[in-house]
């Protein structure tokens, strides 16, 4: 089987590449990072091999998941673009760069395949949102990309105009459900609840409340319903929710993200 090559392993890259390693084995995955220190490092944590230069990687490697920042991606490309061919599959993640610009910089004839993961990728609970270039993958390539995606979590497949509003639904949201666990285990710290078992129950509330979603298919709003007992103390909270703005602050929150993802586009 061809390999996975990732160029750069930060805060995403390294979660995709710890569940591709654990799906794939780590014979099939190569990586670098700018640092020296951090290549051994992570190599002594994974097992995964790593080369000094984003070059060799194209050399070695299929499939190349592009995992660095979006401002590298121009040097990035300019280091790679002469060893890329059309046997490759360019995997890239980061908001502002559309499959066509990708194409531009590295060649019309490259396949690319577009995505946009989330950090939960390192507990096997990633959701990704993916799209594909207008251009021919084999069966088994496809079988191999799914499998890639699988391996950190779930995936859905979107039209490339959705990718940015993709990255608000699940790319930055992590960081607004981070902070509710935060507001909501210290609300309840103030009333005495020692603050390691107030993230145990918040937590996984908020897992197990997902999971409802997930699972049964039923509207959001039909679960809250069933949790609120008329003249109870959940809608007593709901009402105080709603009065304090919780939805439009989601709303204006997925707003200023959209708008950032749209002026990053080169």
């Amino acid at each position: 089987m061809d390999k996975f090559g990732f160029i750069g392993c930060g805060n995403m890259g390294y979660p995709m590449l710890q569940g591709v390693k654990n799906v794939f084995g780590p014979d099939f995955v190569v990586f670098t990072t700018a640092s020296a220190e951090r290549r051994e490092l992570i190599k002594k944590e994974t097992g995964v091999s790593h080369v000094s230069d984003n070059a060799s990687i194209v050399a070695s490697c299929k499939y190349i998941i592009l995992a660095v920042k979006p401002q590298k991606y121009e040097e990035v490309f300019n280091e790679i673009k002469d060893y890329v061919t059309k046997d490759h599959i360019v995997i890239s993640i980061a908001v502002g760069f559309p499959i066509e610009n990708i194409k531009k910089s590295l060649g019309s004839f490259v396949r690319v395949v577009r995505a946009m993961p989330n950090t939960p990728a390192l507990v096997g609970e990633g959701m990704t949102g993916v799209c594909f270039s207008e251009d021919t993958f084999t069966e088994q390539e496809k079988s191999i990309i799914d499998r890639f995606f699988c391996s950190f979590g779930r995936y859905e497949i979107f039209d490339e105009k959705l990718m940015d509003a993709v990255a608000c639904a699940s790319g930055s949201s992590p960081a607004y459900v981070y902070m509710f666990i935060e507001a909501l285990a210290d609300s309840v710290v103030k009333y005495g609840i020692p603050r390691d078992k107030a993230y145990d129950l918040v937590s996984q509330t908020v897992l197990g409340a997902a999971k409802m979603v997930l699972e049964t298919r039923e509207h959001p709003g039909k679960l809250k319903d069933q949790v609120c007992s008329p003249g109870g103390t959940t809608i007593a909270g709901v009402a105080a929710l709603e009065e304090n703005g919780f939805r439009n602050a989601v709303i204006k929150a997925t707003d200023a993200c959209y708008a950032k993802a749209n002026s990053m586009k080169k």
